[in-house]
């Protein structure tokens, strides 16, 4: 016999059909219970990783890694500055901004939003924003009063594409007095749909025109960095603030959407606790089938005992019974999830079509659709711990299987 003994026993004994039909009830339960919860945490597992996903494509390839800005207001030697956060060797590119708060008005709607003016021949080394723009930063020309605006402050306005509305921006006093805002109309140049929360908050100038309006001349509010690794951006950025000849303040990206990727690690974490705990009850079942079939298979224990099989033969004919069990459910479980995971963003999309009603909003979440990225290692990972988990569920059944008497069993008959 080419394979072992055990083994060959083992698989007739699972394969063989159950003299009693409770046990069989058992078997096949125990089996699907395996298989569910092996398919919800790959399903669980792949939404993190899209949601991870979309965080370093959409958010962190359009925000500032980090940001240093002027402490005694704007910066006048912002070259200078740029020069010397480039000298990092972990900073990839450096670009000036110049950052203001606004308000919108077209007709007797109103809408806050933060006004971002950049200089997209620099803009483009630190960020994408421009490929999220209908007409990309060519639909944006300086020296006409227009501005990009996101795609939910638009929503809000009732505006779309070519229409006028009025901006209303704080008026500089050196006096500190209180003054009336300086009212500009300005042109919708185009929009910004990233699908999430920035659309909802940020408008886009041209880097002149802002100067222009805020009479800063070619000061500007501050420079933007983009660094690698991006994980390790609250670092970078103080290193690169002690470099600096120019008093400023230090910011980066983890103090405004750092919480997104706590959160995503945290729910992961928990993600595989709950993988533990679910596959772990599952394999409760595992216990009872197999002390079920270790009374419903005595007389076959005891035959075999007769015929010469010690201890270590009967529980190994039992490990590899329950873990038969195991392995069948993981691989039902890891077809399931793997076809749901592969396809979930569509299938969501189409039971909202359904319910009517969409389950992410991009005015709380930065996405208004639910994620999925497959990753081959954590099909593997849940798949091997729920056969370990089985096979560690067989472990005392096949000892009380070595605890049988024949002699008793034999007589009983």
């Amino acid at each position: 016999m080419m394979k072992p003994l055990s083994l060959a026993i083992g698989r007739r004994f699972s394969r063989a059909r159950q003299r009693n039909r409770l046990v069989s009830f058992i078997s096949l339960s125990s089996v699907m219970g395996i298989a569910v919860g092996v398919m919800v945490i790959i399903v669980g597992l792949s939404a993190m990783n899209g949601f991870e996903r979309e965080l370093n494509q959409r958010v962190l390839s359009v925000v500032p890694h980090g940001q240093v800005f002027g402490v005694n207001g704007p910066i006048e030697n912002w070259q200078q500055v740029q020069a010397q956060s480039e000298r990092h060797p972990q900073v990839e590119a450096a670009a000036p901004y110049v950052e203001l708060t606004a308000l919108m008005e077209h007709g007797t709607r109103l809408q806050p939003a933060q006004i971002r003016a950049v200089d997209p021949t620099s803009e483009r080394t630190v960020s994408r924003i421009g490929d999220y723009i209908d007409g990309g930063w060519e639909s944006l020309p300086a020296g006409q009063s227009r501005l990009v605006l996101g795609q939910g402050i638009a929503s809000q306005l009732g505006v779309s594409k070519g229409d006028w509305i009025t901006v209303m921006v704080p008026a500089t006093d050196s006096s500190l007095n209180l003054r009336a805002p300086k009212r500009v109309r300005m042109q919708v140049a185009g929009l910004l749909q990233l699908g999430g929360q920035i659309d909802h908050s940020l408008a886009l100038m041209r880097l002149q025109d802002a100067q222009a309006l805020m009479g800063m001349d070619e000061a500007v509010t501050g420079v933007s960095l983009k660094v690698s690794p991006v994980l390790d951006a609250r670092k970078i950025v103080q290193e690169v603030g002690q470099t600096l000849s120019t008093y400023v303040y230090l910011k980066d990206w983890t103090g405004d959407f750092g919480y997104l990727y706590r959160d995503i690690q945290l729910v992961r974490a928990i993600m595989y606790l709950v993988m533990v705990l679910v596959i772990g009850v599952a394999c409760f079942n595992v216990v009872s089938t197999l002390m079920m079939s270790v009374k419903d298979r005595a007389a076959d224990i005891a035959i075999l005992r007769t015929m010469g099989a010690n201890d270590r033969l009967i529980r190994r004919i039992f490990i590899w019974y329950g873990l038969f069990s195991g392995a069948l459910g993981s691989a039902i479980g890891s077809v399931l999830g793997v076809a749901i995971a592969s396809h979930l963003t569509a299938i969501l999309s189409q039971i909202e079509a359904w319910v009517g009603h969409r389950f992410l909003s991009g005015d709380v979440y930065f996405v208004n659709f639910l994620p999925s990225e497959l990753h081959a290692t954590d099909v593997v990972l849940v798949s091997i711990t729920a056969i370990l988990l089985s096979l560690l569920a067989a472990w005392y059944p096949a000892r009380r299987a070595c605890q049988l008497q024949p002699a008793a069993v034999l007589s009983a008959k």
